[in-house]
């Protein structure tokens, strides 16, 4: 019988016949299922209470830790490993051998988070010097784009002094030349 259910019959029905003495010698049967109705009832509410308190506390996986630093804790003890800062003497405060455990584990993690650093400062280095090396593409060509603009420029001045309408002119007729001199 578990803690619930021992908890829902607490009284026996012996107990439930001495408050209700009268009406459970006039009705016996009937007594008898309110008492074992009464009796599932608060089983089943007890039960359900338990059930919410171990998922609110998250007891099972604490319970699970608790067991694997036991069995870590008898293991060490067994290999004779009595003396550290994590184990767990008398005159140790409880809170003194946790944080002596959390430092061992946060070292690690520490270690591993510098490792992380190194390897993204490393990359931001190499992502920056691109960056440079872009940025220093961009002003050539900003730069060569420059110069062909003016280029540009100059050529269209020039070309805009010319004399237009003889420019046509000749145009037109090297095109009738042209068309004489080509067979049909």
């Amino acid at each position: 019988m578990d803690a619930s259910t021992k908890a829902a019959h607490i009284y026996a029905y012996e107990d439930f016949q001495e408050c209700f003495t009268l009406w459970c010698k006039e009705e016996p049967h009937g007594a008898e299922g309110i008492f074992n109705t009464v009796s599932r009832h608060m089983e089943d509410q007890i039960h359900q209470s338990c059930e919410n308190l171990f998922k609110e506390f998250n007891v099972k996986d604490s319970i699970n830790i608790l067991h694997a630093v036991v069995s870590e804790a008898r293991a060490r003890k067994q290999h004779g490993e009595i003396h550290g800062k994590d184990v767990w003497r008398e005159n140790l405060a409880p809170r003194a051998a946790v944080r002596a455990r959390t430092v061992r584990v946060m070292e690690s993690e520490v270690e591993r988070a510098r490792a992380e650093l190194q390897a993204l400062e490393e990359e931001n280095a190499a992502l920056y010097g691109r960056c440079e090396d872009n940025d220093e593409k961009q002003r050539a060509a900003d730069a060569k784009t420059v110069e062909l603009l003016d280029i540009l420029d100059d050529v269209y001045a020039k070309w805009s002094q010319l004399p237009q309408d003889e420019i046509g002119v000749w145009a037109l007729e090297s095109a009738e030349n042209v068309g004489l001199t080509q067979p049909p």
